[in-house]
């Protein structure tokens, strides 16, 4: 049985690869994935085979990595952060369908939720969702159901692709669904490019998020009714006595 890995590999610093993906991708023969992703590994990894395309090639991506390990080569196939939240492991699940001498393995890598959280603070001790700006795939209406859903039960809140060139103002479109819910001076926060070249981390306030410049390498936090700024870092208690006696 041949087989294909599908690896996270984190935000794009090569020390926030685990152990196990940068394994995989010393003893591969083929590097698949988004171009930009692939990039960012190409250094590290100059004698690969690369099989690489821009956005929106998503499946004929996945059908090009099914058939080299189809072939018998060893292939891992890259996204970020991790492969099962808003990447291809289950894409290609489905069109390994087509290849049945091909074996899926996934393997786990550090999704922007958390990568932005520890750069922002504490943020996402208590329960919270993560939710996609994105309608390419998804209809607003189920995104707009979904942040009005989370932010009336007080959740956390953690948005992936806020921006792009054809979604300008989709943030503040957000914002404002949820408003009925968060105060303007509810804490928030946003991180863009996470460990990559260009890193930086914002602390502000609900009513500033609203108008914040961001893009599809932003992550953005929007803070639980408990949660609080000090010293420049967002953080949401858990609810242990010396939190709420403090």
């Amino acid at each position: 049985m041949n087989k294909l890995i599908v690896a996270g590999i984190g935000p794009g610093a090569y020390e926030m690869l685990t152990i196990q993906v940068e394994s995989a991708l010393r003893e591969c023969d083929v590097i698949a994935g988004y171009v930009k992703y692939v990039d960012l590994l190409k250094p590290y990894f100059p004698e690969k085979e690369i099989l690489s395309s821009p956005m929106m090639k998503e499946e004929e991506r996945c059908m090009r990595a099914l058939e080299k390990a189809s072939d018998g080569k060893k292939v891992v196939f890259v996204c970020s952060g991790d492969a099962g939240v808003y990447g291809l492991s289950g894409l290609l699940y489905k069109l390994a369908e087509k290849f049945p001498t091909v074996q899926i393995e996934v393997m786990p890598g550090i999704t922007a939720a958390l990568s932005g959280s520890a750069l922002l603070g504490a943020p996402l001790i208590c329960d919270f969702a993560v939710i996609s700006l994105s309608d390419h795939l998804t209809p607003w209406e189920k995104i707009s159901a979904k942040l009005k859903a989370a932010a009336s039960a007080d959740f956390c809140i953690v948005l992936y692709n806020p921006s792009s060139k054809k979604r300008a103002g989709y943030l503040e479109k957000a914002c404002n669904l949820v408003s009925e819910f968060v105060p303007d001076d509810r804490p928030c926060g946003y991180v863009k490019n996470i460990g990559r070249s260009g890193e930086e981390v914002h602390v502000c306030s609900f009513s500033e998020l609203k108008n914040a410049s961001v893009d599809m390498f932003t992550t953005v936090f929007i803070g639980n009714s408990l949660t609080y700024q000090k010293d420049g870092k967002l953080i949401t208690p858990r609810g242990y006595a010396s939190e709420v006696n403090s």
